[in-house]
């Protein structure tokens, strides 16, 4: 055997060797991920909150371990509006449709003389109220329809270029929940899939989901209007008809979760009523589940409600939580942030 031979030889056990010892790091950071991943939680304070998502994390993820859940089953949804950013003192979607019947009312003159497009326009707050559900629906589908969704999702995309929150004055996509955020790239760093699951309009929140919480458009699903194919100038394209086609609260949530996912969540986060049907879907399968609720009780950084607010109302979902030993997070006491920091 030649020099050069054993040369050659000695350089590709060392690339062997370099090449085991990489594979191995790789393997241990992959497998210690769960147990290094609370650091990855800044936003949240110590507490029993957040030590019930660290741990439901760490056992689904444990190979081996007799609450180990595959990858494929991961699936984690949330509601939107009280559970990943704000939605006080109105919808934000509501928001929208209020700005769009003042920009649009100079098209319509008949709308100075009807309800609820008057109230709106004259910024009759009370003779809105009295407009009451059937009265918001009005201004919801004519707001929402007669347009193609890529035009709707340009109005969108444009509208929150330029809104500010009332209160705050922040860029209503600066409203979200930090830890929330923080939630999702940790559930997704550990395999899980994330879905959004709200009451709101799926064309609305598809127009900003991607960008804000990294949930692309197949997996935001909603409540939805009617859609019908033409073609406009031998384009295709698809029109949004005012007519609702589902509703995507209460009791519609899990409907719209077999629908369009197939499979029973394992982790579900909500802060309302309108998520009690969802959490307890989720929680009625087999093996390890998780179900959390976002309780507002933090009146100097956001707001405190539950039990009687007319929007975001935790009632039956607070005490079934209770009931059910589910993780209730005290706004107030459980984040050390709320919003994102900056405007």
């Amino acid at each position: 055997m030649t020099s050069s031979y054993r040369a050659q030889i000695t350089r590709r056990q060392g690339m062997l060797v370099r090449a085991a010892l990489l594979l191995a790091f790789g393997l241990l950071l992959v497998f210690a991920r769960p147990a290094r991943s609370a650091d990855e939680l800044p936003s949240w304070n110590e507490g029993t909150a957040r030590q019930s998502i660290v741990d439901f994390v760490s056992r689904a993820t444990a190979e081996g371990g007799a609450d180990f859940i595959p990858v494929a089953q991961r699936i984690a949804v949330f509601d939107n509006d009280g559970t990943l950013w704000a939605e006080q003192p109105m919808y934000f979607q509501l928001a929208f449709a209020l700005d769009r019947v003042r920009a649009l009312a100079p098209r319509h003159p008949e709308w100075k003389t009807q309800q609820p497009f008057k109230a709106v326009i004259e910024g009759d707050r009370k003779a809105l109220a009295a407009a009451g559900e059937k009265g918001l629906l009005a201004l919801v589908a004519a707001t929402h329809s007669g347009m193609t969704t890529e035009e709707f999702t340009d109005t969108v995309t444009a509208w929150f270029d330029s809104a500010r929150h009332p209160k705050t004055g922040r860029p209503y996509t600066r409203m979200v929940y930090q830890p929330m955020l923080e939630l999702l790239d940790y559930l997704r760093e550990n395999g899980f899939k994330t879905y959004i699951v709200s009451g709101g309009g799926v064309e609305f929140m598809r127009a900003f989901a991607e960008k804000l919480y990294g949930i692309p458009p197949e997996q935001v699903i909603g409540s939805m209007g009617g859609l019908t194919f033409s073609t406009r100038r031998g384009v295709p394209v698809l029109n949004k008809q005012a007519k609702p086609d589902f509703v995507d609260d209460g009791p519609g949530k899990p409907v719209g979760i077999q629908k369009f996912i197939g499979r029973r969540p394992v982790f579900a986060f909500g802060n309302s009523d309108g998520d009690l049907e969802m959490l307890q879907w989720t929680m009625s399968g087999a093996g390890l589940r998780f179900a959390g609720i976002v309780h507002h009780t933090d009146a100097e950084r956001e707001w405190a409600y539950d039990r009687k607010s007319s929007i975001g109302k935790l009632d039956k979902a607070l005490a079934a939580a209770q009931a059910w030993h589910w993780t209730v997070v005290d706004m107030k006491n459980d984040w050390n942030v709320v919003f994102p920091a900056g405007q």
